[in-house]
């Protein structure tokens, strides 16, 4: 007698539940006993301010030797964009201050758009673009009031070009913002520039793009030798750190208490954007020399600072406040560069010089094999994986987009993650029970809304690659996205569920 369609949808909601708690549990003990290989979250600064730099195309094998498949470029040079074609190298590609006025009309965002960036897609990997760089704490009224027309604007342009998933729209602060930052839970944006903060950190929250800070210990500590230790500003394992006594939270070092400072800010100044928004280190680094009067500018301490910065990301942890978003690092830079103004250490902090060999020897590196140029990046903000011969090999058992149960289970492990470490309701309420976390987002209503998918794929998305890697031991081929939103729409074994 054939079944009734109200008791073949119970039959199949069932069997897809049976199949998800299945899966969850295996990926989760594989991941656990896998000791995965995290990809590179470290990313590195690449400017040009100099007039005896070597050509773009040397940079690559610099890369290759540091294992960086990341670089943030502070304008779209034509020939830089082109060196990077089909390398898979993501680059954050700058938005010059100058540009700012006419980018943040919408017309003048689309034509800067055509002209700078979309000519170079999809062979240039361009990820994101970073409006300006320090705007609020310049003296330059009117690229703060422009900064945020601009972000719209470029957002908007690329929204009609289908681009707005692919590539970010952001920009990148001095860490000046902050009007108190220690201790870290006292973190708070200067009064004054709260009537642009906001409404960028609602920009944030409403497009998924990341809060980018510039953070230098090695300023905090060059303006209070005293109080700081050097050991904990150049981020060593060995020093003792520093609580905050308002939270209980132990500090290692400065550099992960100056980003939870930055969390405190943002989530004092719009509590909201703070349960979405990523921040992510868009420059840091330590001088390796500089005027008589900048006693810490050595190269070895930028050479302690620049190798544990490396260990720090490949450690694959977040912060004290956020131990589960681990932290993604761009440290500047790749590059001494002769003629930038002000000191000299502002053109010592280059890990190469202009010939390409090193300014120090680094005491860490990251582990080699995570990028080739001329193939594609592992992990990303595209979150794409190189595929390997093991995930070519049949399982037996194919979803109806063509994932393997490989990579359905290692979503379901880093999916029960995700879901365990956040409240229901995007940040109110209870959090979510065992038998909850197991149902795809369709099922779960009202509680958890649509809009809160984005923040669990961003937390997700490490645990993801990690799984991965831990169990092929090699690059996955996927793109996250697509197959994270195939999941949580019910694709599981061929069945949609509603």
């Amino acid at each position: 007698m054939p079944l009734r369609d109200g008791c073949r949808r119970q039959l199949q909601r069932a069997r897809g539940l049976c199949l998800a708690a299945a899966l969850c549990v295996l990926a989760l003990a594989l991941v656990s006993d896998a000791s995965p290989t995290p990809v590179s979250l470290l990313g590195i600064n690449y400017g040009r301010v100099g007039n005896n730099l070597p050509p773009p195309q040397a940079a690559l094998p610099l890369l290759q030797g540091l294992g960086i498949a990341r670089v943030r470029l502070y304008d779209p040079e034509p020939g830089v964009l082109r060196a990077f074609a089909k390398t898979g190298i993501e680059l954050y590609v700058g938005v010059p201050d100058q540009c700012l006025a006419a980018v943040a009309e919408p017309a003048g965002a689309t034509s800067w758009l055509k002209d700078s960036i979309l000519r170079y897609l999809p062979d240039t990997k361009i990820v994101a673009l970073t409006v300006g760089n320090e705007v609020l704490t310049g003296n330059d009224t009117a690229l703060t009031r422009n900064l945020l027309p601009a972000m719209e604007s470029l957002h908007g342009a690329l929204a009609a070009a289908n681009l707005d998933k692919q590539i970010a729209v952001t920009t990148a602060h001095n860490l000046g913002v902050l009007g108190t930052s220690y201790p870290p839970s006292a973190g708070a944006f200067r009064k004054d520039l709260l009537q642009y903060l906001c409404p960028i950190l609602d920009f944030h929250a409403k497009t998924g793009s990341p809060f980018l800070v510039n953070a230098y210990p090695y300023f905090a500590y060059s303006d209070d030798p005293k109080g700081i230790h050097l050991d904990y500003a150049l981020l060593e394992p060995s020093n003792p750190g520093v609580p905050d006594a308002n939270t209980g939270l132990h500090y290692p070092n400065l550099l992960v208490a100056q980003v939870d400072a930055a969390y405190h800010a943002i989530s004092a100044a719009n509590s909201a954007a703070a349960r979405v928004v990523e921040i992510r280190i868009s420059e840091t680094g330590w001088p390796s020399a500089g005027d008589a009067n900048e006693k810490a500018a050595t190269p070895e301490s930028a050479a302690r600072y620049n190798s544990n910065v490396m260990r720090l990301v490949a450690e694959w942890k977040g912060t004290p406040l956020k131990p589960n978003v681990p932290l993604r690092v761009y440290v500047f830079a790749l590059f001494n560069e002769n003629m930038k103004p002000g000191p000299a250490s502002e053109r010592n902090y280059g890990l190469f010089k202009p010939d390409s060999t090193p300014v120090y020897p680094l005491t860490y590196k990251p582990a080699h094999g995570d990028f080739t140029p001329g193939g594609n990046s592992t992990g990303g903000d595209n979150d794409y994986y190189d595929i390997s011969a093991a995930s070519r090999e049949p399982t037996g058992f194919v979803c109806g987009k063509g994932m393997t149960l490989w990579v359905i289970a290692s979503f379901l492990a880093a999916f029960a993650h995700s879901r365990v470490h956040m409240p229901v309701g995007g940040g109110h309420g209870r959090k979510l029970l065992w038998q909850e976390v197991l149902l795809p987002p369709s099922w779960l209503q009202p509680e958890v809304p649509r809009s809160s998918w984005g923040v669990m794929k961003s937390h997700a998305a490490p645990f993801f690659g990690s799984a991965m890697l831990g169990l092929f031991g090699t690059h996955i081929n996927r793109t996250f996205d697509m197959e994270w939103e195939v999941l949580v729409d019910g694709y599981i074994g061929g069945l949609y569920f509603k």
